[in-house]
């Protein structure tokens, strides 16, 4: 078997070595081959489109490997419905699949059953993620607060605050 690493982080500020890492070892010690590692840094699993991601979805079209290992699910997607998507055209090009740290295995009926309730919850936490972001930009609106700007003034208003500040 052949195998395809993908790791993604969702800011510059973090980085990809512990997810490819933990993706070697566990092709290791199943005795599998790498084909290559792919990581998208800084990119959100919500989004469809990823530079590695895109390249790893070219390269298995051309049949370049069959398994794809990730640490966990909601690296390669958050969305159920991409999700479904994805492994459906894994499925159809005799693409296996593998998340280390989940024990997802794609070629039981239980781990397929396992991958759709954890597909379901990657995007249930996308979900409330953007669901509490959103309310945090509307409760800091309603309460004249922007950002790390402090409360929102009005030009004049800022004029005085700074003058009383200097003086």
């Amino acid at each position: 078997m052949k195998a395809a690493i993908y790791c993604r982080v969702s800011t510059r500020d973090q980085n990809v070595e512990a997810q490819e890492q933990a993706c070697i070892e566990f092709c290791k010690r199943q005795d599998i081959d790498i084909f290559g590692v792919y990581s998208d840094n800084g990119i959100s699993g919500s989004l469809d489109k990823r530079p590695a991601f895109n390249e790893l979805i070219i390269d298995m079209r051309r049949y370049k490997f069959n398994m794809v290992v990730v640490t966990k699910l909601d690296r390669i997607g958050r969305s159920l419905q991409h999700l479904l998507t994805l492994f459906d055209e894994f499925k159809n090009k005799g693409v296996n699949f593998a998340a280390v740290t989940q024990n997802i295995d794609t070629t039981t009926p239980q781990g397929k059953l396992f991958f759709q309730i954890q597909a379901a919850f990657a995007e249930y936490e996308r979900e409330i993620i953007s669901e509490r972001t959103r309310e945090g930009i509307k409760y800091s609106k309603n309460r004249h607060k922007v950002g790390k700007r402090g409360p929102d003034l009005q030009p004049r208003q800022r004029r005085k605050t700074l003058r009383k500040k200097v003086n």
